[in-house]
């Protein structure tokens, strides 16, 4: 994304408290299960997550993939096993790539197991703590692997507020965790994606801002997905390619006024729906052009 972003930060007071209980609860489980969104895997990560599960075995389950770029998708499963991660897509609203995290599950459990058997400790389960960051679909992931309505799901970041423990059969435990974000966006950018990803509450941004950016990554990167929504070709006035939107959508004030207020909302609910095509906001750094 463009490097004059607008600039986001966002850490409610309940997010310290979140993280000071993972803290003590990773001390309890097995395995980190860390759900990403799929068209920003990078900026979906907290790297607080790496510093608390280091020494745990690690899945990364990129959810949503069916709405990111397909050859991207597979970019980032490549760069995720290259950090020695175990990796996964998957769509936790229809149930896709679900029936394999089992099996990933033990996989990347073999070691421990293999221990455990040594010492003869049989049928223990393993524990898994599920991690992510606001709205990425962990809840909706636990419910879907779970086959049952265990968790409360949203589609609002910070649903998820207490720890939770859920069996899932006799060999695996999930410890559910409420999403937290961390207090500093480094690279504005990450602010910047986790907003289009609807990760940072929108009452707190500038929808109209946040919509030029999106404009400016579609039209440098995925060009047609304006065309085929909106039947307009970009340009390089941000503000004309919004008004295009908007007399696409029929998006007026009283006197036949474009509304751009309405044309922003609509433009970035059209990305977050899926509605402009399967779009990565971000590669591997090793692929960027």
């Amino acid at each position: 994304m463009s490097e004059n972003s607008i600039n986001i930060n966002w850490y409610p007071g309940h997010m310290t408290k979140a993280k000071r209980a993972m803290q003590e609860d990773i001390k309890l489980v097995d395995l980190v299960i860390e759900i990403v969104d799929a068209r920003a895997p990078l900026s979906s990560r907290n790297p607080d997550i790496d510093e608390l599960g280091k020494n745990k075995a690690r899945i990364i389950l990129l959810n949503k993939s069916d709405m990111a770029d397909g050859r991207v998708n597979d970019l980032w499963e490549e760069y995720f096993k290259k950090q020695g991660l175990f990796v996964l897509k998957i769509n936790a609203r229809n149930g896709s790539g679900l029936k394999q995290v089992n099996s990933l599950v033990m996989e990347a459990c073999a070691a421990k197991i293999e221990r455990d058997r040594k010492r003869g400790i049989k049928n223990r389960p393993i524990r898994a703590m599920v991690v992510g960051i606001p709205n990425v679909g962990k809840s909706t992931f636990i419910n879907s692997f779970a086959g049952k309505a265990c968790t409360k799901t949203g589609n609002k970041p910070g649903v998820t507020r207490g720890n939770q423990w859920i069996r899932l059969n006799k060999n695996v435990e999930l410890l559910d965790t409420p999403g937290i974000l961390w207090p500093k966006f480094e690279d504005r950018r990450i602010g910047l994606n986790l907003a289009l990803i609807g990760s940072i509450k929108d009452d707190i941004l500038n929808i109209d801002e946040l919509a030029v950016e999106l404009i400016k990554f579609l039209t440098d990167r995925y060009p047609e997905a304006l065309r085929a929504r909106y039947s307009f070709d970009a340009g390089d006035d941000m503000t004309e390619n919004l008004e295009s939107i908007a007399r696409a959508r029929n998006c007026l004030l009283k006197g036949n006024e474009l509304d751009l207020s309405k044309a922003a909302t609509l433009l970035i609910d059209d990305f977050r729906s899926g509605h402009l095509g399967r779009l990565s906001l971000e590669m591997p750094k090793n692929q960027e052009d």
